[in-house]
């Protein structure tokens, strides 16, 4: 592992002009109110060029007269800190886990870069400037890069962004390996809310068995808040209240998955509360399966995500008119409003955008739905699929899909209960 971390930071390095320095902080987490804190999660990047998931950390990559020299600034905190809040990762392990030689406290990272800045020669500096939308609050590396361009008129700000998400769109066998394991794990909670549905319940009820089986086999986090959406809250893409009662007769939509070495799975599956398919629901569900699939058979290398879009947009427009539900294939918005997919990995909507051209070793999501709100029926069936050098294999094929599968598989769970 540590191996592949290196050749991460070779990769970066390489991409970066000469007399420059590269700048990637861990994070912290934010207070929530009073003295709580949300939970620490590692910025991406820095977690992806160090293996290391600890907050108040720094790398700096410098790169001068072609010399690459690597450093880590990690947290350093007295004894009667750690009896209150843990024991704090040493030099030792932060070299084993980052293969980085140079280890200073974190107190060190300013001195350390006003020293460089002032008396080396360094022009340019990259930090990850990314933002989530124009509104979003700026990030501590856009807060840090701003510092120190005010400090240092002379020094060019560059964006990191793009250089490391270009390598990490392309999965290497360990991250490859973690998403199977984040998939597997998902495939055994939703085995578990399939089993335990009952009318009557709440969502947040049948999400927590969802919540219980992964936990019981030691997944730490989901890899973003659940969508337990029954009835006609399927019909509301990004539905999160979950506290609505199950009833008899409808169909459950479920939008989730979970971390394995902060690595994501991204699954929806959709079944009926009471275990069987009405004949409208099933004639909805299977339209949406068969473009699944078909969307599927096309993934290869070289696919442009834009084409593959269009194919499920005008195959769920054909599926409405069969459904008796529009007339003109235009009309398929009203019931079809979202991309076919997007990227998945150490993101769930992962580095990349929604678009591009598939390469080997990227993970897309494949995931059609129809959504009749008149109907209270919302139906989305997700798999995540792996682009390989021949074609592509979908990752979580083993999770119940079809029809026979599902009412078999909780007439049989129900009966054993």
């Amino acid at each position: 592992m540590m191996e592949t971390i290196k050749k991460r930071r070779q990769m970066l390095a390489g991409s970066m002009a000469d007399h420059s320095l590269a700048i990637i902080l861990s994070g912290d987490a934010p207070v929530t109110s009073g003295d709580q804190f949300y939970d620490y999660t590692p910025h991406r990047n820095f977690y992806y060029l160090t293996g290391i998931d600890r907050s108040n950390m720094a790398l700096v990559i410098r790169k001068l007269a072609g010399k690459v020299e690597e450093y880590l600034f990690i947290e350093d905190v007295t004894p009667l800190e750690e009896k209150w809040s843990g024991a704090r990762m040493r030099k030792e392990e932060a070299q084993a886990l980052s293969g980085v030689e140079n280890i200073w406290p974190d107190r060190d990272l300013e001195p350390k870069l006003g020293a460089w800045l002032l008396n080396e020669g360094f022009e340019h500096a990259y930090f990850d400037l990314s933002r989530g939308s124009f509104n979003h609050a700026n990030t501590p590396q856009v807060d840090i890069a701003q510092k120190l361009q005010g400090m240092y008129p002379f020094l060019q700000v560059k964006n990191l962004y793009h250089l490391v998400t270009k390598s990490r769109l392309v999965k290497d066998e360990i991250e490859i390996k973690a998403m199977r394991t984040a998939i597997e794990k998902t495939r055994i909670g939703i085995e578990s809310l399939m089993a335990s549905a009952e009318a009557g319940m709440k969502e947040y009820q049948l999400e927590a068995y969802y919540d219980f089986a992964i936990k019981q086999e030691g997944v730490k986090k989901t890899s973003f808040q659940t969508i337990a959406a029954s009835g006609a809250n399927a019909t509301v893409l990004h539905y999160h209240a979950n506290n609505q009662p199950l009833v008899d007769g409808d169909l459950i939509l479920f939008d989730l998955g979970c971390e394995w070495d902060y690595y994501c799975s991204d699954i929806s599956r959709t079944f009926p509360v009471n275990g069987k398919f009405s004949e409208r629901q099933k004639a909805v569900y299977e339209a949406v399966l068969d473009v699944q699939m078909r969307c599927i058979e096309k993934i290869k290398p070289g696919l442009d995500v834009a084409d593959l879009n269009k194919f499920a947009k005008d195959e769920l427009a054909k599926k409405c008119q069969e459904l008796g539900l529009i007339e003109k294939p235009e009309d398929v918005t009203n019931y079809y409003y979202h991309s076919i997919g997007h990227y998945l990995g150490l993101d769930t909507h992962d580095v990349g955008g929604r678009g591009g051209i598939l390469q080997p070793g990227m993970v897309i999501t494949i995931e059609p739905g129809l959504y009749i709100e008149e109907e209270a029926i919302g139906i989305r069936i997700e798999d995540d699929i792996l682009v390989t050098e021949t074609g592509h294999e979908n990752l979580s094929a083993s999770i119940l899909k079809t029809v026979d599968e599902i009412e078999t598989f909780m007439k049989n769970s129900r009966g054993a209960n």
